[in-house]
């Protein structure tokens, strides 16, 4: 690891002064679970960390003008432990209680999950966020690629987005508040992910100095039934192999409209379009569920060593349909 600066910053404005304009002279410290672990691995190497655990404001959940707002410094397990957020919204309580380990559920934050850098295999040891040969060859396509993506792999992104909360958000409506030097500024969360083109970007459209401050989820959403599923290969701290969050508004018996998101299995939170008009005027059930499935993995590219990721996919979102229309239990 390399030496760097410390900087301990008592308020938001102090510390998007600390930022650098670009990419890798300054990072962001929250919870540290995995900053520390890319800086170990010398995948990033800072001069200067931004220890921002004492900035006034980025702690607590609270209801403001109907809406639900989660600070960024709200740690996994107090998101758990927050009764109207396991009752109104099943959805990200389940996501978050995936995250198995209570290490991680106790100094993970809300924002460190959704700014979290991929889990790629190739990322990790030094290979670059796109894992391409000198020749532009992608590493990815042609090597080892069972956790890798399914959909939206026309490249050249393959790497999955890591965050655990991020498709129960999407799904919900959720948005994300965004400090920085000329201000604020609010941004869904489905269009806060996005997938790199050239090294030079990163995987969100955060900027390297600001900072994500909170997330915002409507008040109309309580009104959703929701819940996620999550397909795992062991029980033990590990990223799920695929997820589904469901959200669905419904009128009457019908389901008047559905939020379809998958986790895990592209570079985004992928919003399945496709399960969503499956659903929107339909009486919830089984064979319903089945063809929302179906619908969520059209377009399916699955590389070389991972089209097993396409019936998990399938499953979740199955599982994740039934469950919302029955109240997210």
């Amino acid at each position: 690891m390399q030496a760097f600066e410390y900087a301990s910053p008592a308020t938001l404005k102090e510390a998007i002064g600390l930022l650098s304009p670009g990419w890798g002279e300054t990072e962001i410290l929250a919870g540290g679970t995995d900053l520390l672990a890319l800086m170990k691995n010398w995948v990033t190497a800072p001069k200067r960390l931004v220890d921002i655990k004492k900035v006034e404001g980025l702690r607590g959940i609270r209801a403001s003008r109907g809406d639900v707002r989660i600070g960024a410094l709200v740690t996994l397990q107090e998101l758990l432990d927050d009764a109207a957020i396991r009752s109104d919204f099943p959805a990200l309580a389940t996501a978050a209680e995936g995250v198995s380990s209570m290490q991680i559920r106790n100094r993970g934050t809300v924002g460190g999950d959704l700014c979290q850098r991929p889990r790629c295999w190739y990322f990790r040891s030094g290979n670059g966020l796109l894992a391409q040969a000198p020749e532009g060859r992608s590493l990815v396509v042609d090597g080892d690629n069972r956790y890798h993506a399914i959909l939206g792999t026309e490249g050249p992104a393959y790497f999955v987005s890591a965050s655990s909360l991020a498709p129960a958000l999407v799904a919900l409506g959720a948005k994300v508040r965004l400090a920085g030097p000329k201000g604020d500024r609010t941004v869904a969360v489905a269009e806060f992910f996005r997938a790199p083109r050239t090294e030079q970007e990163r995987e969100t459209v955060l900027e390297p100095n600001e900072i994500l401050a909170e997330v915002l989820i409507p008040g109309e959403a309580r009104r959703w039934r929701n819940a996620t599923y999550e397909v795992r290969q062991k029980e033990a701290l590990d990223w799920p192999l695929t997820t589904a969050s469901v959200a669905l508004r419904m009128d009457g018996s019908a389901m008047g409209e559905a939020h379809v998101v998958l986790g895990h299995v592209a570079p985004v939170p992928w919003r399945a379009q496709a399960a969503e008009r499956a659903l929107a005027g339909q009486t919830p059930g089984e064979a319903t569920a089945e063809r929302a499935a179906e619908a969520a993995v059209q377009g399916a590219r699955p590389l070389s060593r991972n089209a097993y990721k396409v019936q998990l996919a399938r499953v979740a979102v199955k599982r994740a349909v039934l469950a919302a229309a029955e109240g997210g239990a």
